[in-house]
């Protein structure tokens, strides 16, 4: 695997893991988990090159830091942990938003223990709060860097202006934000301003949480599976989205190679600082994924997937997934 500069000082695999999957949202409920086979894909992603890992407190909650705390111990020199604060799981499901400093400054002491880490390489703010000014939020993640418990600080979902401003209090290493061919809304303003401030993109969900890859069938969706409120995988929507799909395959056939892997081969078109975070908990969707990594699309290729329509129910899942995080 190649590998692209995330940041000024750090150079990375191509290809990332997002590992939310293992713990938390899709599929089934935690209990039924495999930890052995999400520990095998954790060790194998090392093997293929990969060497980024993303996580979050609230994924589990804790559990997932917990678990590439102790997958991942014996390979500290050779990976970089991004893990994410500043969301909060209540009793209903429902997430909240916490900014408040001392918070995040707990947070951090638990997220460094689960980990087993003496500094975080990438401390990223799960979404910015709406009732504590954002420069309280970024001033304290600012001195935990200076105290040496963070190595860069990122940040999640915020607007440009949100990027203006605490990028000026302390400079941002690397922005997340969900990012695929069925989701382009960050291509016009969030990712030219990481190009002209030189900041790391992690495009999260490349895969559209699964639908991109053609294997994904909605009515097999277990309760408690976060995409049964995902409008874009609703029945109607999905009957338009399959276009999407089928675009996908079709440049795919070109290449000997899956819809999913052009999905993300795409994305590491969109500049040298563009790291795609494809999330599983399976041996072979990862080997698929990192395989991604080997494909060249040409501009034929480009100029199809541009023409590939938007798709149906992306502006009511933003309004939905907006609505649940805030208090």
């Amino acid at each position: 695997m190649r590998h692209t500069r995330l940041t000024e000082t750090l150079s990375v695999g191509e290809i990332g893991l997002g590992c939310s999957s293992m713990s938390y949202g899709y599929g089934p409920a935690r209990t039924a988990r495999d930890h052995e086979e999400s520990a095998r894909v954790l060790r194998h992603a090392v093997d293929l090159g990969v060497t980024v890992f993303d996580t979050a407190d609230v994924y589990g909650p804790f559990t997932n830091e917990q678990l590439l705390g102790e997958v991942l111990a014996p390979y500290r020199a050779r990976t970089t942990i991004a893990t994410k604060v500043g969301l909060i799981l209540r009793p209903d499901g429902t997430l909240e938003r916490n900014g408040r400093p001392e918070y995040l400054r707990e947070a951090c002491e638990g997220s460094l223990r689960r980990l087993g880490v003496d500094a975080i390489g990438l401390y990223q703010l799960h979404r910015v709060d709406p009732a504590v000014p954002l420069t309280e939020s970024w001033g304290a993640l600012a001195e935990l860097v200076t105290e040496g418990k963070v190595l860069g600080l990122g940040i999640s979902h915020a607007t440009v202006e949100e990027l203006e401003q605490i990028h000026a209090l302390f400079p941002i290493a690397a922005v997340q934000y969900e990012l695929s061919v069925w989701e382009r809304r960050n291509l016009d303003e969030i990712l030219p301003w990481t190009w002209k401030n030189d900041v790391g993109f992690l495009a999260c969900c490349p895969i559209g949480r699964g639908y991109l890859s053609g294997q994904v069938a909605v009515d097999e969706l277990v309760d408690g599976d976060s995409r049964r409120r995902d409008p874009r995988f609703e029945a109607g929507a999905l009957t338009d989205n399959q276009r999407i799909v089928d675009g996908l395959q079709r440049v795919a056939a070109r290449h000997g190679a899956t819809p999913a892997q052009v999905a993300i081969a795409w994305l590491t078109t969109h500049g040298d600082n563009v790291v795609p975070i494809p999330g599983t908990r399976r041996l072979r969707w990862l080997t698929e994924n990192v395989g991604a990594a080997g494909i060249r699309l040409s501009a034929a290729d480009l100029r199809d997937i541009d023409t590939l329509p938007v798709a149906t129910g992306e502006k009511r899942w933003d309004e939905h997934r907006e609505a649940v995080v805030s208090k």
